[in-house]
């Protein structure tokens, strides 16, 4: 309890109070307009033109509710308390009007836009505002139980619209972080890919170059085409970071797509085997699919040392998707995963699945994940 306590007071304002709109003026003239109809037209008003004057100057409190949410509750509040305590000692009834309702709206402002200290000592004020109104004016105690009730509706509906706010904002930004880092993730694994696709074709047309212009021409030109994609993809990602708006760069690919990665005569050779029915698996997964592989291909590549042959077999069951990738590589003993690693492992366990990535028996590198075919549903 006494933690909740020292929570409460040392919780900030929030940060998005608006400022003051063309709306609260509105307010305050309404109001007003209604105070002076009361003071002109009630029958019976104590102090009638004091009690107009009151009602009225008070109402711009209402203009800085937000901005300083305490000070309005002590003036409006502390001067209807010296004005009742004054009227009392003159014995006279009680001085105000139906209409300073308003403060009503003083006392919602404090719980919804002011800080833990602000709400504690601005309640503090209210309540004993209205144990003095009772104290010093003969009452029921239905309107003592109604009055209360009424500021407590009214502080009570302040705080639930400040929470829910709060946790929609937490809520918000933690979709917001997701999708930044699933960003990131595509991200790596999109340049990551066409990077390692050109540094294989300098390489290549480096090696070859010199007793084959042709073959450097084609090395080059793989170059080109697999740079411009890289670029408008990474513009698109981009975009997305910096403003928050929909990616507009080309979907990605499934299994379908998997034999774009095939290249069997070159250096190293990349094989695509795919066994089953891919065509009833889940967008999920079948996207999935394709970075695993993708990404994989793009490790293969970097790390793998003197590989001549990169295999991807991919497998559709009733129930899973398998995905294997293997080259005949030497694997470093000292390896630790990288970006590559986590980002692949983080999309399978999001589909409920699993990955596992090391040296394989035999030699080489082997990535082997499963996707369960239900939780990509």
């Amino acid at each position: 309890m006494r933690e909740s306590w020292r929570a409460l007071w040392r919780e900030p304002r929030p940060d998005d109070a608006p400022a003051r709109v063309w709306r609260d003026w509105v307010l305050v003239a309404g109001f007003s307009i209604a105070a002076l109809l009361e003071g002109i037209l009630a029958p019976d008003v104590p102090w009638r033109p004091f009690a107009m004057v009151l009602a009225i100057g008070l109402t711009p409190t209402l203009l800085w509710r937000r901005t300083h949410p305490l000070a309005m509750i002590v003036v409006g509040f502390g001067v209807v308390t010296v004005v009742q305590l004054v009227a009392v000692w003159f014995g006279r009834q009680e001085v105000g009007l139906a209409s300073m309702l308003y403060f009503l709206v003083l006392v919602y402002a404090v719980t919804r836009w002011g800080s833990g200290r602000e709400v504690v000592i601005g309640l503090a004020v209210v309540m004993a505002v209205a144990t003095t109104s009772i104290v010093t004016t003969p009452s029921t105690l239905g309107d003592v139980i109604g009055g209360y009730a009424v500021l407590a509706l009214a502080a009570g509906s302040g705080a639930i619209l400040r929470y829910r706010t709060t946790a929609n904002r937490r809520q918000l930004e933690q979709i917001r972080s997701e999708e930044r880092v699933g960003l990131a993730r595509d991200l790596h694994d999109v340049v990551a890919h066409h990077v390692s696709a050109i540094a294989v074709q300098a390489q290549m047309g480096r090696t070859v170059g010199a007793r084959d212009p042709a073959v450097a021409l084609e090395a080059l030109a793989s170059i080109e085409d697999e740079a411009s994609r890289t670029l408008a993809q990474m513009r698109a990602m981009v975009g997305v970071l910096r403003a928050g708006t929909p990616a507009e760069y080309a979907p990605v690919g499934g299994v379908a797509a998997l034999s774009s990665l095939a290249q069997p005569d070159g250096r190293p050779a990349v094989v695509v085997h795919v066994d089953g029915d891919a065509s009833a698996l889940p967008a999920t997964v079948d996207q999935a699919v394709f970075r695993l592989a993708q990404e994989s291909l793009t490790n293969a590549r970097r790390h793998a040392r003197e590989a001549t042959r990169i295999e991807i077999d991919v497998t559709v069951e009733p129930d899973h998707a398998r995905v294997r990738v293997r080259d005949d590589g030497t694997a470093d003993p000292l390896w630790q995963p990288g970006y590559g690693i986590v980002g692949m492992t983080e999309r399978a366990e999001m589909l409920g699945g699993t990955l596992a990535a090391g040296p394989a028996e035999g030699g080489g590198w082997l990535v082997a994940a499963e996707l369960p075919l239900r939780s990509g549903a």
